[in-house]
């Protein structure tokens, strides 16, 4: 059963993890400048296509959007969601869920904003301030448009709610918003100073972090697994389309899923570093 005590506690811990390993915020990027220094919101068309293209092809996309749409067939979504709600097999009952959404997704902010004030944003104090400033103004960007999709969203779908209590079910806030500030997380979790298995590590638990506050949003019958699917890809791929258009950071590889025509069918292949 999942013990609601232990959410400060283990975020409390990672954060701690993160300080220990990384640096305290100074010095700068490979490429010798400070993490929000080339923050720009006017990134020019080829820039705008690429992010989007690449945050469409990522995996913590496609995934979630494909698994939404299998649990329409032969009404899935809603057993799914019937057996979680009866079993709740991660958090014990409903109201548990519906608490340990909330921490979990402000647990998910946190690793946001503390990762974003460890990247190296200069030696300068006064250029230090004003670098992060304009980082966390595309991380702010990327949160309100979230918001805003999710909220749109939900006005035009009206989608009742497992437990019957209003028609704004689709898609998942609580997911959308704990996706797009885990993707950058861990995002900012690559320009720090600390081994690759560390940063494999962090990624892989900012994505576990995101998915359960998504999944307790299940257990507590206030949305269908697919509404938190959507919500989870909404999430991130505006945190990496975000991270990628307006940050002014080029990425160390494209990650993706490519698709390519052959003489005897299609091709699939995975592109990206482990």
């Amino acid at each position: 059963m999942f013990a609601l005590g232990r959410v400060s506690a283990v975020v409390k811990c990672v954060m701690a993890i993160i300080t220990l390993v990384a640096t305290q915020g100074c010095g700068t990027l490979p490429n010798g400048h400070g993490w929000g220094q080339d923050v720009t919101f006017l990134p020019g068309w080829e820039r705008v296509r690429d992010a989007a293209v690449g945050a469409a092809k990522a995996p913590d996309v496609w995934l979630p959007t494909a698994a939404a749409l299998a649990l329409q067939i032969n009404d899935w979504d809603e057993e799914v969601s019937e057996w979680a709600v009866k079993s709740t097999p991660l958090f014990g009952d409903r109201e548990d869920a519906d608490d340990a959404s909330g921490y979990l997704r402000t647990a998910s902010q946190v690793a946001y904003v503390t990762t974003a004030f460890l990247t190296p944003s200069g030696d300068d104090d006064e250029k230090w301030a004003e670098n992060k400033a304009r980082g966390f103004a595309v991380g702010l960007s990327a949160i309100g448009a979230t918001y805003g999709m999710t909220e749109a969203t939900k006005s035009i779908v009206d989608r009742t709610r497992p437990d019957g209590s209003d028609d704004r079910s689709f898609f998942s806030g609580h997911a959308s918003n704990s996706a797009v500030t885990c993707k950058m997380a861990g995002r900012n979790i690559e320009y720090l100073a600390m081994p690759a298995w560390g940063k494999t590590a962090f990624k892989v638990g900012f994505s576990a972090l995101s998915f359960t506050a998504g999944w307790a949003r299940v257990e507590a019958a206030k949305h269908y697994p697919s509404d938190v699917l959507v919500g989870m890809a909404v999430g991130n791929f505006l945190g990496a389309f975000f991270n990628d258009a307006f940050l002014g950071i080029d990425p160390k590889d494209p990650k993706g899923v490519t698709i390519q025509p052959t003489e005897g069918g299609l091709m699939l292949g995975f592109n990206g570093t482990f």
